[in-house]
């Protein structure tokens, strides 16, 4: 096997239920093995806050080598990780099937697996991963929790700063009194006229879009209906990418597991299923079939997902779009995220966007730095803003209209990241498909 050879990067699947995974031992052998490779290499020194924190704790040593590191240093660098998967799809060139057998973000996932299983894991962070419960809770008071949460030095912020590890400036996400769920009851009139109708499609809603954004939904939907694919909303619970950060990966097969089989009636009756989130149609695709992988359910639905983006522009390619779409001026900023890159489909969220007339799309294929609830913290939101920002720079000077990414998390941080520059950050969509939505007249 030649080093940067160009075989596609695969992956093993996770063995979590093995004593060995979980072994303090075994691990700290693995860490040792990778990281000496990653220190002779450093390719990836410039995409996440690991791998600067590997490579000073190692230059800080007293031979310069790993062999004077102490184990107790390596906590940060896991800490840093936010599974991107960016070194193992866009850098490293020692991924399998290369045999030095290199799975960085992986590793990362292993390591907190351990500390999971140990208890070591942080209450707080425990709750923050209960995303449904915490949705359900905050949109009864969505306005309150709302107000709360508003950046600044005020008193709410100070306490969730304490209580929670919460930076006073980090945005967080707003919460919806009526879920995607509820608001999806009134469905849009299906254009059967349109060169996609017969199309259906299992709307797969996510706890973000269900809590915290449905109008993200209500465009996917309009966008649909327009396009003649009948769609149906379904969402039993979370993905479990918050869980996966953690290392708990029982709850992640366990969520996969529920999900799997509530979506399953709608496979074989023919639905494609579409996550409205990248991150969670990286797990549907990806990472559950990883995690469980002798679930004919979990194979199935892997196969049966798409990416939003994805699937819009599968249907441009295969049947055509439906017709009435019309300019919308000033355009638009559209960064790639981490997440939608991981899952091996191209700039689907740009291409997508060329579809509009007269487009004018300028693409930024980079980290925003965020990293889920990584950048929210106290500790990390200043880090977070200096590794996104060479892209709110690019969303700065590029001048146009819009701003938006697929991840919604990162859409608002490089808005954000924007402000810091003492300017006017563009109107921020929280995802691509809003424009369609407007563009064909559509509420978004």
């Amino acid at each position: 096997m030649r080093e940067g050879s160009l075989d596609a990067p695969t992956r093993h699947p996770i063995a979590w239920q093995d004593p060995d995974f979980t072994d303090p031992a075994k691990i700290d052998a693995e860490l040792r093995r990778v990281f000496d490779i990653c220190h002779g290499c450093r390719r990836c020194f410039n995409l996440c806050d690991s791998f600067p924190r590997l490579f000073d704790l190692i230059d800080a040593a007293p031979t310069g080598e790993l062999d004077s590191v102490d184990s107790k240093g390596f906590k940060p660098v896991v800490d840093a990780c936010t599974l991107c998967d960016m070194c193992f799809l866009t850098k490293c060139p020692y991924v399998p099937p290369h045999s030095f057998d290199l799975d960085f973000p992986h590793l990362m996932l292993r390591y907190r697996a351990a500390e999971a299983k140990r208890g070591e894991l942080a209450p707080v962070d425990a709750q923050l991963a209960k995303t449904d419960r915490n949705g359900k809770l905050a949109g009864l008071a969505a306005p309150l929790v709302n107000w709360a949460n508003t950046p600044g030095d005020t008193l709410p912020r100070k306490l969730l700063e304490k209580t929670a590890g919460m930076h006073p400036q980090a945005a967080l996400p707003k919460f919806h009194y009526r879920t995607f769920e509820q608001q999806a009851l009134a469905a849009p009139a299906l254009n059967r006229e349109a060169p996609a109708f017969g199309r259906k499609v299992v709307l797969y809603a996510t706890c973000f879009v269900n809590y915290n954004d449905p109008q993200v939904g209500v465009a996917t939907q309009a966008v649909l209906a327009r396009n003649g694919v009948q769609s149906q909303v379904v969402y039993p619970k979370c993905c479990g990418m918050p869980l996966l950060e953690q290392g708990n990966l029982a709850a992640v097969a366990a969520n996969a597991a529920e999900v799997a089989a509530a979506l399953k009636p709608w496979i074989d009756q023919g639905y494609d299923v579409i996550a409205l989130v990248p991150s969670c149609a990286l797990m549907l695709k990806f990472e559950w079939p990883l995690i469980v992988p002798d679930s004919a359910e979990v194979q199935a639905l892997s196969k049966a997902t798409y990416d939003i983006s994805e699937y819009i522009v599968d249907i441009a390619r295969k049947e055509g779009l439906a017709p009435g779409m019309q300019p919308v001026p000033g355009g638009v900023t559209v960064h790639i995220a981490c997440h939608s890159r991981a899952q091996n489909m191209g700039q689907k969220a740009a291409d997508m966007l060329r579809l509009l007339p007269e487009a004018d799309v300028q693409v930024v294929e980079r980290c925003s730095g965020h990293g889920g609830s990584w950048g929210f913290k106290t500790d990390n939101f200043d880090t977070a803003l200096k590794i996104g920002r060479p892209v709110a720079r690019q969303v700065r000077d590029g001048g146009k209209g819009f701003v938006t990414s697929e991840c919604p998390l990162a859409g608002v941080h490089i808005r954000q990241g924007v402000e810091k520059f003492g300017a006017q950050a563009p109107e921020l969509l929280t995802h691509p498909i809003q424009l369609l939505a407007r563009a064909y007249g559509e509420a978004s």
